[in-house]
């Protein structure tokens, strides 16, 4: 062992990442204490929100298993500590957006799930973290990594 595993983010807050780290670890089945992290959000913006906390354990989850994320989706929505996907607010008007941005599919939490409505894009939910990194993992060239 190296000693501690370096964590930097920028743009981010670095207590919700550890947070989400916990999660993964506990509630996704992915072990990545032993693991440097590096967590960078492009274009120098600041996200305060937790609805992208999906999409930072997509990009996590995507990095530990060398599973490329499809460019053409867009993860949204919260994690709790049980490691349960929260819906983001304004779901709709999100997705409403990704789609004009040119995402053809989003990954969403199941629960809020009926009050998105109809989307112009192909919706795959999931109710905790767990189906979210078993999602990515699958598109793994070394399954069971």
């Amino acid at each position: 062992s190296l000693g501690n595993p370096r964590r930097a983010v920028v743009g981010w807050d670095p207590n919700r990442l550890s947070m989400l780290i916990a999660v993964l670890e506990t509630h996704g089945g992915l072990r990545l204490g032993q693991y440097d992290i590096f967590l960078n959000v492009a274009g120098g913006l600041k996200i305060i929100e937790p609805s992208a906390d999906a999409a930072a354990a997509a990009a996590l989850a995507s990095s530990l298993t060398h599973a490329p994320l499809p460019a053409d989706k867009v993860y949204v929505g919260e994690v709790a500590l049980t490691g349960a996907l929260r819906p983001a607010p304004q779901g709709a008007a999100r997705l409403k957006e990704a789609a004009k941005l040119g995402f053809q599919s989003a990954f969403v939490p199941k629960a809020g799930l009926e009050a998105l409505g109809t989307s112009e894009l192909k919706l795959d939910a999931g109710g905790d973290i767990a189906d979210l990194v078993a999602g990515i993992a699958a598109r793994s060239p070394q399954k069971g990594s």
